[in-house]
């Protein structure tokens, strides 16, 4: 199964509260709150490309499963990790945040961060 494909975010839950508990500053909180943003996701064998887009902003990380690299957090702090991969979902843990993004079906992914006892939820569709 191929992860690749370009998804725009349906819904969000406990979006502003996990901001909160993470430091994001309220006034980019209240700007990002109705942002649907587009993630992008290039999969060659083990190696991946993914780009988020959130308003004029784009994330861009790379990585390869399995080894570690840096990627750049929604805080936009650079942070070494490791990419799993078990069965339909991709697992890291950065700093506290634990991140699971799960291919739910052909068209939709839903991304869950847990930091604490504060999960934040992102459901994704295919563009």
């Amino acid at each position: 199964m191929s992860f690749s494909g370009k998804y725009q975010v349906e819904s969000k839950e406990n979006f502003e509260p996990f901001m909160k508990a993470i430091g994001f500053p309220d006034e980019l909180i209240q700007k990002g709150k109705d942002v649907k943003s587009i993630t992008e996701i290039e999969q060659n064998g083990d190696n991946f490309k993914v780009t988020i887009t959130t308003g004029g902003k784009a994330i861009i990380n790379t990585f390869t499963l399995g080894q570690e690299t840096e990627l750049e957090s929604v805080t936009g702090e650079k942070i070494k990790t490791v990419v799993r991969r078990e069965g339909n979902k991709l697992k890291t843990s950065m700093k506290g945040i634990e991140s699971v993004t799960e291919w739910v079906d052909a068209n939709t992914i839903v991304n869950t961060m847990t930091h604490g006892d504060i999960v934040y939820k992102r459901i994704s569709k295919r563009m």
